[in-house]
């Protein structure tokens, strides 16, 4: 009985090249910091094709050269972190044009119908424990926003005004830093709201650590968006903007709402907007 030498390697290659891509991941966001608003496993997947373009290179332009010989990883690595480079650069680009939100003047003006705070994502304050129903309370809050004019929410800051932070949001992660909590955010929007709802906010922090405010600036969706509670998506919710406060609308209110709030016109088709806005 004879092994496959070549299918042992690739079984040992597969878990190194992704930890290998997602520590490439993890340096460029440290390298490009908040200018860079692409998520950490959209950089792991970029990283993960750099190797993969690296090795494949290898083959091609030196003959007889084994997956684990230096120059097959020297260029694996620095093919990966080329283009992980390059792509980062790019996106940064152009987001350098996108407005960056005035926190302090948010918070000076206060809650309006296009502005929440919201004092913790996971933490329930009274209770003193992580608490499902305030991740609820944020994706009701994303919702309403997406499904009206749009909006700022703001987490990490009470309703006075006055900057909290996220230190006990952070604490119920496993890497407590802003990386994961946008992941975990995302991960949520997706749960509740559907994947092209959750990638349609952006997602800032101001401040460092935990002393920091999240940012979720939510555009207003061209179409609408539903929060599911059931597990089986067979219970959805429409929430909406009503003054400074998020409501749900019963099923009349909502095919009302819906049939107004983007209905079409010739305005729609060529703005790319939805009505309303």
């Amino acid at each position: 009985m004879t092994n496959s030498p070549l299918l042992i390697e690739l079984a040992i290659a597969i878990p190194i090249v992704l930890a290998l891509a997602y520590l490439i991941a993890r340096i460029i966001r440290r390298l490009f910091g908040s200018r860079l608003r692409l998520e950490i496993r959209t950089m792991t997947i970029v990283s993960t094709l750099g190797i993969s373009i690296g090795i494949l290179l290898a083959g091609i332009f030196f003959y007889g050269l084994r997956l684990w010989m230096p120059t097959t990883i020297l260029l694996a690595f620095g093919t990966s972190l080329g283009l992980s480079f390059a792509v980062a650069g790019l996106a940064a680009a152009l987001n350098r044009g996108a407005q960056e939100i005035d926190v302090a003047a948010v918070l000076s003006a206060g809650e309006t119908d296009r502005v929440e705070f919201k004092e913790t994502a996971r933490w329930n304050v009274r209770e003193d424990k992580k608490d499902a129903r305030m991740e609820l309370a944020i994706a009701k809050t994303v919702a309403a926003f997406l499904n009206s004019s749009g909006g700022v929410l703001l987490i990490g800051a009470n309703d006075d005004g006055q900057v909290i932070g996220l230190h006990r949001d952070l604490a119920t992660l496993r890497t407590p830093d802003h990386d994961r909590f946008e992941l975990w955010l995302r991960d949520l929007l997706s749960t509740l709201l559907g994947r092209n709802a959750a990638a349609l906010p952006r997602i800032q922090f101001h401040g460092s650590g935990g002393d920091a405010v999240c940012a979720v600036s939510c555009p207003a969706s061209p179409k609408p968006v539903f929060l599911v509670r059931a597990k089986d998506g067979g219970s959805t919710d429409l929430w909406v903007r009503v003054g400074n406060s998020t409501r749900s609308l019963g099923v009349d209110e909502a095919v009302q709402y819906v049939a107004e709030h983007w209905r079409p016109s010739v305005w729609t088709w060529l703005s790319g907007k939805p009505a309303g806005v």
